[in-house]
């Protein structure tokens, strides 16, 4: 390999990490419990969904990553290069969360699907649904979501 292309792949490597989504927005999600309410940094553009959390060592509770994929549709994830174990809460057009794949496996290729159509997908901490007791059904307030 030369020193230029070596030099690339150093650059890439070192770039992609420091990659944040540009805003921070409040998100809530109403349980049977009550409301639970994080503060997520938007990922909205093709570079920043296929990042998405990528690289990251820590994820703190109450934050988390939105992810608009507007119009609704099939979704398919995975984890590579992904650190640290995280729920996806996939979210439909209406608000109503259609499916959570919990306790992720950081690193893996294995494709998480969103199992229907759904419009975004919130990534969280892992044990997150568990502990704040979401689940199926339970309404998402944000703007990327109709209000119905």
């Amino acid at each position: 390999m030369s020193f230029v292309a070596a030099s690339a792949v150093v650059v890439t490597l070192y770039a992609t990490p420091a990659a944040r989504a540009a805003s921070v927005q409040p998100l809530e999600i109403a349980t049977k419990s009550g409301v639970q309410v994080f503060s997520v940094e938007m990922a909205t553009t093709e570079e920043e969904k296929q990042t998405g959390l990528m690289y990251r060592k820590e994820l703190p509770d109450g934050k988390g990553m939105l992810f608009d994929f507007s119009p609704e549709q099939q979704i398919s994830m995975w984890m590579k290069n992904t650190y640290i174990s995280l729920d996806m809460i996939f979210i439909r057009a209406d608000g109503r969360i259609l499916r959570i794949a919990e306790n992720t496996e950081p690193l893996s290729t294995r494709i998480i699907s969103s199992g229907g159509l759904a419009k975004g997908v919130l990534e969280v901490i892992a044990g997150t649904a568990q502990k704040y007791g979401i689940q199926p059904g339970d309404r998402v307030a944000h703007p990327l979501f109709n209000k119905r």
